[in-house]
Formats: C-alpha cells, sequence, structure tokens
C-alpha cells in the first residue's frame, strides 16, 4: 500500500494500526509542522508497544506513565510533552504512531 491508500478515519487517525510504516507516519509530523527527532522515533515506538501490549490508545495520564518508565522524567512529563507535541499530545502522538485517537481526547 501506498501512502495515499492506507485507510484512515474521517480526523485522519489510521483505521488499522499495522497498516504504520515510518513514511506515513513522517508524512503525518509534516502536517503537523513537526520535524521527528530520534528521541520522537522512540517515544511513537514505545507508544505502539503500549497499544499492542494493551490494546488501548493512552491518554495523557497513562502516556506519560509509561514514557516516565521506559525514558525517564526528563521526557515522562506532561510539559516536555506540550512543549514538543503542543496541547494534545496524546492525541497527536497516536495520530504519528498510527493509533486510534484516545478516547477522552477531543
Amino acid at each position: 500500500m501506498t501512502l495515499m491508500q492506507l485507510e484512515t478515519d474521517h480526523l485522519g487517525f489510521l483505521k488499522n494500526a499495522r497498516d504504520w510504516n515510518e513514511n506515513w507516519c513522517a508524512e503525518r509530523a509534516r502536517e503537523q509542522g513537526l520535524t521527528l527527532s530520534e528521541s520522537d522515533w522512540q517515544i511513537i515506538a514505545a507508544l505502539r508497544a503500549f497499544y499492542f501490549e494493551y490494546d488501548l490508545s493512552p491518554a495523557m495520564r497513562p502516556l506519560v506513565k509509561h514514557l516516565k518508565n521506559q525514558f525517564g522524567a526528563e521526557i515522562g512529563n506532561s510539559i516536555y510533552l506540550m512543549r514538543r507535541f503542543g496541547e494534545s499530545p496524546a492525541r497527536i502522538l497516536a495520530l504519528l504512531a498510527g493509533l486510534p485517537k484516545p478516547k477522552n481526547c477531543l
């Protein structure tokens, strides 16, 4: 499948998380005005691992807790994530990671 053939919902979230690839992610990042760093790719990989383990796109609190456990307090905190990914980091990261929108994100 090419980038344009991946099936998304009306908000642009992938319908099948297993269709995700790095090119698709990079294109979504560009659309959001982001250039992904190595650290960002690690966060996205950790979020995808969380999803496939728990079958859940984490909202902000569980996302921060998971990232703190994975990477420490410097990255695993809401201030860092909001500075890096805007007002709704859980939503943006789920989009970039090819996951469903977290249930309680606007």
